[in-house]
């Protein structure tokens, strides 16, 4: 179990907000791990989703990581710049950017992929680690994974499906890839919305996929066929998070069936009557609103206080000693990262890291 890398007196502290004026507030220490138990099992998963940050971006420093700052670029190399976790710029994110970015493996295309009028060389950042302590108290204390990647390089949609799916193949050849062409990203989109498809041998064609209303197996058929309890806590539909990052309005099943009203809860802040009534299901995903999830653009630094307020909620509560909570980020969002995903390319990925925090 995760928590038996801990000695027993170890104690989590998230007392510290994020930088720059974080208004959430953030609660008391966790208690310490329980001690590790031949045969026993967690019984509950929550994960908690955030948005569009690489490993680089977030941990370059990080103590014993895989971690630099120092980037290469097309003609040479730049020290990465500590900034601010808020930003008023969402960098370029999309398949094609990412092929840029990865120039075929040489990791030292991103800074030919400007934001508007703004200079790519602007991706060559690093937040400040004072800005995001939560998520390096969590780092330091339990377990960082440094070399987790997405499964695509593709942005926000795909990346989603993924995390309730494991890949957006429609069939042996083709995969989802990128994002619908009018939101929201799914069943509810405006008639005539159309998705794009990567081939297993990564020939990109824009456009011309189907419907985002999609068939496809998720892991929810895994569940209900094993009678395991699941939730998806997110915005509702209307919201700029919950039109975009909702997988589940993406999978005909749920949103046409019985599922959407009770599995697939609204707001996500349900989270915390649950964790409070001890009514957490085995399975929980946690989407945040916009100003939580710590998306470049979004003018908000509360990403960290969000992630933090949930954990310490679930540590305050019976679940604690039965659960197991895991922090990731769904793409990389445009940011520099120095490592090469690993292996063969197939149906667009690797894609590049994103860090994941396991506690």
């Amino acid at each position: 179990m995760m928590r038996a890398l801990l000695a027993a007196g170890v104690l989590l502290a998230l007392l510290d907000g994020c930088g720059g004026g974080s208004s959430s507030p953030v609660m008391g220490p966790l208690p310490p791990p329980p001690p590790a138990k031949q045969g026993k099992y967690f019984t509950h998963v929550v994960i908690l989703v955030q948005e569009n940050r690489t490993f680089d971006n977030l941990f370059a420093t990080f103590p014993g990581a895989d971690g630099t700052t120092l980037g290469k670029t097309h003609n040479g190399t730049m020290r990465l710049r500590k900034s601010n976790l808020e930003s008023s710029l969402s960098p370029n994110n999309g398949y094609p950017y990412w092929l840029r970015d990865y120039n075929h493996g040489k990791m030292n295309g991103f800074d030919t992929v400007p934001i508007g009028k703004v200079p790519g060389t602007y991706v060559y950042q690093y937040v400040d680690p004072a800005q995001i302590r939560p998520y390096w108290q969590l780092a330091r204390h339990y377990v960082i994974g440094d070399h987790v990647f997405q499964t695509q390089g593709s942005g926000s949609f795909t990346a989603h499906q993924d995390l309730i799916r494991g890949g957006t193949d429609i069939n042996a050849s083709d995969s989802l890839i990128d994002f619908p062409t009018k939101a929201p990203w799914g069943c509810d989109s405006p008639q005539g919305t159309v998705t794009s498809l990567v081939t297993a041998d990564n020939h990109y064609y824009q456009g011309a996929g189907p419907f985002p209303c999609l068939s496809y197996r998720t892991l929810r058929d895994l569940l209900d066929a094993d009678d395991i309890s699941w939730r998806y806590y997110t915005p509702s539909l209307g919201n700029f998070a919950g039109n975009l990052w909702n997988a589940f309005d993406a999978i005909a099943a749920v949103r046409n069936g019985p599922e959407w009203s009770s599995n697939v809860v609204s707001p996500e802040t349900s989270v915390f009557q649950d964790i409070k009534r001890n009514t957490l299901p085995a399975v929980s995903w946690v989407i945040p609103d916009y100003q939580n999830s710590d998306h470049p653009g979004d003018n908000s630094d509360t990403g960290p206080s969000w992630v933090a307020q949930v954990v310490n909620a679930i540590g305050e509560s019976p679940a604690w000693d039965s659960t197991a909570i895991v922090v990731i980020w769904d793409d990389w969002g445009g940011w520099y990262d120095h490592v090469r995903p690993p292996g063969s390319r197939t149906f667009g990925g690797l894609g590049f890291r994103v860090p994941m925090i396991a506690v």
